[in-house]
């Protein structure tokens, strides 16, 4: 079976290269949303995530990609008989590679117009879950959310004895340091725009214009 790879990206620079050099080396695309349509606008075949998870994206996009299907494909162990049991159990296939990164918080709060539901909708919850648990499996899945890896990644996957070990670690290391800094964006943000009285928060403001 081939290798999947599980591509789920706001920033789409290099997309269709990334994608159409994980296809020759073997690898199926399976993705989400606005990536799906745009791998299949570049006519790359991609299965879309609702095809693999058997449920359709919704609220707007809220649910994607928290499926067990897709988490026990990336954080399965592949040395670990129960892990593989699990998902053969289950008919769920292993995502051996995962490209994503986050929506633009950080640039959408820069913006003094920006509303505080528009700023709710611009924290990313799928993405993270992904980015989080195949970093946390780094010793089995690659994980880029750095369009400026995306060569490297192909290299290290043409390797006939596999990428180095160096090379996971240093995206897994890479990978913390991405969802670390968003979540620190959010909470900074709204830091700078709750008001507190009497110890407690009573109401989110509008960004103060400059």
């Amino acid at each position: 079976m081939a290798r999947r790879a599980l591509l789920s990206v706001y920033d789409k620079r290099k997309l269709e290269d990334v994608g159409a050099g994980l296809i020759k080396l073997g690898f199926e695309l399976v993705s989400t949303g606005g990536t799906s349509k745009a791998l299949s606008a570049a006519n790359l075949p991609v299965t879309d995530v609702s095809e693999v998870t058997g449920f359709p994206e919704g609220m707007g996009g809220r649910v994607k990609s928290m499926h067990p299907k897709i988490q026990a494909g990336i954080l399965a162990r592949r040395d670990n008989p129960e892990d593989m049991a699990f998902l053969k159990e289950h008919a769920i296939d292993l995502i051996d590679v995962v490209i994503c990164n986050l929506y633009p918080f950080a640039p959408t709060a820069a913006k003094p117009e920006t509303t505080v539901p528009e700023l709710i909708e611009m924290i990313d919850i799928g993405g993270l879950t992904m980015i989080r648990a195949a970093a946390k499996n780094f010793q089995y899945v690659l994980v880029a959310v750095d369009p400026d890896d995306y060569d490297m990644l192909l290299k290290e996957l043409e390797r006939p004895e596999g990428s180095h070990d160096w090379f996971h670690l240093d995206l897994m290391r890479k990978a913390f340091a991405h969802t670390a800094a968003y979540d620190a964006a959010i909470s900074t943000e709204f830091n700078t725009r709750v008001t507190i009285q009497g110890g407690k928060p009573i109401r989110c403001l509008p960004k103060e214009k400059k």
